[in-house]
């Protein structure tokens, strides 16, 4: 018996011995791997050499732009920012990584934005997947053919206004970031589809508006937790995730409809009304199966209506917060025609000034932008950088560079009245080279239709402390998009 029990201690003695040895082994080749990644001796904090935790921490709280601007702000224009990931701010840089014909692609980060075996024009890695489908999309974004749908923006322009209007009257103040919402929705459903989604008539805030209003936050969950996304509905005890698994059905859907609307207007009519999404309907070796044109459609919904009345809506507010530029900029719109179009707003220096202004400052997109460094490996701002690893830029960083914006986080529009070339290079609120926004005209289309009938109708708009509205209500919860933390923008007119 006392054989037995002494051989027995002895095996769990061993055994004990062999369970610390192997987590000691696996924790010294941790640390050993770490430090034998090439990016372990880049300026960056020490968590980083290790993990991608603390970034992921950041995103899903929507303040990464912010800590990773912070590590930019200590350690210079390139960071460390995960075992595999540098920021970098470099001006030379950021024109390489996003140079025309470059060969920094996307990296996976995109694929897990939506479903990782279905490719749309934003996701996709691929080159030429991506060549095929912005030359079906190009056409309907180009400015000539947005000026035969000039009429139909600003005649959704004006209803905003409107609706405004009867809304300050009857509360005593005016939500722009639900207006404006509107507003970009109504117009993206209106040029794609054919159709307005008449968010306008509603007035009030539907599913499908807060489903708009949780895409940016809900797509952090997705790209930090795609393999659990997958089994969300069956998993009860994440409903967060079930909630974003839902929505993203859901969004799917409401672009489903759309497409559906549309294809009935072109079995009724031989000669429907042409919108941006005409020509992917068409066959052909480019043509898309009504699949494919529904994921582009879900993507056109989003990136069509959050961008937009996002910049609005902290451009109303940054300069309603500042009586000198709004006087100035109401003595410049004050002058235009009854019956104004972009053409008499596109030379117009200080609404111009004030747009640039809110889009460097308030960018809707200011997080990082991450690429894959070529196969054979890159030089960037004077560092050796290995093939697969990822670099990023974000707009965030890039539009508060002291040297290039002194003042950086002042709202100071005049500071657009002589750019300087490094000015232009760094401002990035769409994006750059061959993956800049496809919809870049319709935006500045809509910016300076908005911008000038708001502050010809309400020239003495200032911020609202009614309703407890404050600062904080207005601070950026940043994700892969912006959104007001309280997701209002009070204003009295």
């Amino acid at each position: 018996m006392m054989v037995s029990t002494a051989v027995e201690l002895a095996h769990d003695a061993l055994s004990l011995k062999f369970l610390v040895g192997t987590f000691a082994f696996l924790i010294l080749n941790f640390f050993f791997r770490a430090h034998q990644n090439p990016l372990s001796r880049y300026p960056g904090p020490w968590i980083s050499k290790y993990t991608n935790l603390i970034a992921k921490y950041y995103f899903l709280s929507g303040t990464r732009p912010r800590y990773v601007h912070a590590l930019h702000m200590k350690y210079g224009p390139v960071v460390r920012v995960s075992p595999n990931e540098l920021d970098i701010s470099d001006i030379d840089a950021v024109k390489e990584i996003h140079r025309v014909g470059g060969r920094y692609l996307k990296s996976e980060f995109y694929e897990n934005i939506g479903h990782r075996s279905l490719k749309t024009l934003f996701s996709t890695t691929d080159t030429s997947h991506h060549a095929i489908r912005r030359r079906l999309l190009s056409a309907g974004m180009a400015r000539n053919n947005l000026m035969r749908l000039e009429p139909v923006v600003m005649e959704r322009v004006q209803l905003t206004i409107r609706r405004m209007a009867e809304e300050s009257q009857k509360r005593g103040v005016i939500d722009v970031f639900k207006w404006w919402t509107f507003m970009a929705t109504d117009v993206i459903g209106e040029l794609s589809f054919g159709e307005s989604f008449r968010t306008l008539d509603k007035g009030e805030k539907t599913q499908y508006i807060m489903d708009l209003e949780n895409i940016s936050s809900f797509m952090a969950i997705r790209t930090t937790f795609p393999t659990l996304l997958r089994y969300a509905q069956f998993i009860p005890i994440f409903p967060l995730l079930r909630r974003v698994s839902e929505a993203g059905q859901r969004m799917f859907q409401y672009a489903q409809q759309a497409i559906g609307r549309y294809n009935k207007m072109l079995e009724n009519n031989p000669d429907p009304k042409q919108t941006l999404f005409t020509k992917m309907f068409k066959g052909g070796s480019e043509g898309l199966t009504q699949f494919e044109i529904t994921l582009e459609a879900g993507g056109y919904i989003v990136a069509g209506s959050d961008t937009t009345a996002i910049t609005l809506t902290y451009l109303v507010w940054a300069v309603c917060k500042k009586p000198s530029i709004r006087d100035r900029l109401v003595a410049e719109v004050k002058n235009l025609p009854e019956n104004f179009k972009e053409d008499d707003l596109r030379d117009l220096p200080y609404l111009n000034q004030v747009i640039h202004e809110a889009l460097r400052l308030h960018s809707a997109v200011p997080s990082a932008l991450p690429r894959a460094v070529p196969s054979e490996g890159a030089i960037l701002a004077g560092y050796r950088i290995p093939g697969g690893m990822t670099v990023s830029t974000q707009a965030y960083t890039l539009h508060r560079n002291p040297v290039i914006f002194p003042n950086p986080e002042i709202f100071d529009p005049s500071r657009w009245e002589t750019p300087t070339k490094e000015m232009k290079n760094m401002f990035m609120p769409f994006g750059g080279g061959s993956r800049i926004c496809i919809g870049i005209h319709l935006a500045w289309m809509e910016l300076l239709l908005a911008t000038a009938l708001f502050f010809r109708t309400f020239p003495n708009a200032r911020v609202s402390q009614k309703e407890g509205m404050c600062d904080q209500d207005m601070e950026a919860k940043m994700f892969v998009l912006v959104s007001p933390k309280g997701r209002r923008c009070l204003i009295e007119s």
